[in-house]
């Protein structure tokens, strides 16, 4: 497996240089870049700049793993599913010209409250997903859905998520989070998630109510062999920061 870093406050404020940079120096591979930060890679950049970082990151030797989006499908409003459908498609342009592999997606939420049937929520989701997947299976980019949102992030409803996507250009981003744990174990839910994980999130490594050794060797025992993306809070020291997290991250992989 690969460490790399999410975008996502921990390097928020970092410029490309930047970015490219603290990964040199801290030893991380690669580098999801969240929408909306400093880094300003984002849709409205010409072909010749998009070229230009991707170049960037090429010489360099850090892998743009993909591009963090908050895009999601679970509105009731369907010309608002349709809005972030179509976003997701353009940004996936991006994607493919910058080089990268994926796009993470994330569903947000239920609509209960409005009176829709859950059930009915989930499979609008996953019928949202699944058109993405087609719409930008030629440009050789992925879609990730992150196990995200206070109700949608519990296992056994993104399962119903992404069984009703059925496409095999939509995978999991596995999230890291605190619902994933029953009983000290996070294995109930990964075995219902691993066919379709594509991507991992991590957090705080020091929390030992999370089992990240077994984590670690669930996605062993799978063959997995992508990236584990630290999203971490922000530090005034952030290369001492990384630089002790990949040690801790190497001990709880050996």
């Amino acid at each position: 497996m690969k460490l790399g870093i999410v975008t996502y406050q921990i390097a928020k404020d970092w410029d490309v240089p930047t970015l490219i940079d603290m990964c040199h120096t801290t030893g991380m591979q690669g580098v999801e870049l969240r929408t909306t930060h400093a880094h300003g890679v984002e849709v409205g950049l010409s072909s010749t700049e998009r070229s230009a970082v991707r170049r960037r990151f090429e010489d360099a030797g850090v892998d743009i793993v993909g591009l963090g989006s908050v895009f999601e499908y679970h509105a009731a409003d369907p010309e608002t599913v349709r809005r972030n459908v179509d976003g997701t498609v353009e940004y996936a342009r991006l994607a493919a010209d910058l080089g990268c592999s994926g796009v993470k997606v994330r569903p947000n939420g239920l609509q209960t409250d409005k009176g829709i049937p859950e059930e009915e929520t989930l499979e609008q989701i996953g019928r949202a997903l699944g058109e993405c997947g087609e719409a930008t299976a030629d440009l050789g980019v992925r879609i990730r859905v992150e196990v995200h949102g206070r109700d949608t992030c519990e296992p056994r409803r993104m399962r119903t998520i992404i069984d009703h996507a059925d496409h095999h250009n939509v995978c999991l981003c596995w999230n890291s989070n605190p619902q994933d744990v029953v009983n000290g174990s996070v294995k109930p839910g990964f075995n219902l998630l691993k066919h379709k994980i594509g991507l991992v999130h991590i957090n705080e490594l020091h929390k030992a109510e999370y089992p990240w050794r077994e984590l670690f060797g669930l996605l062993k025992a799978e063959g997995y062999d992508g990236y584990t993306l630290a999203e971490i809070p922000d530090s005034p020291e952030p290369e001492r920061l990384l630089r002790y997290y990949r040690a801790l991250w190497e001990a709880l992989l050996a």
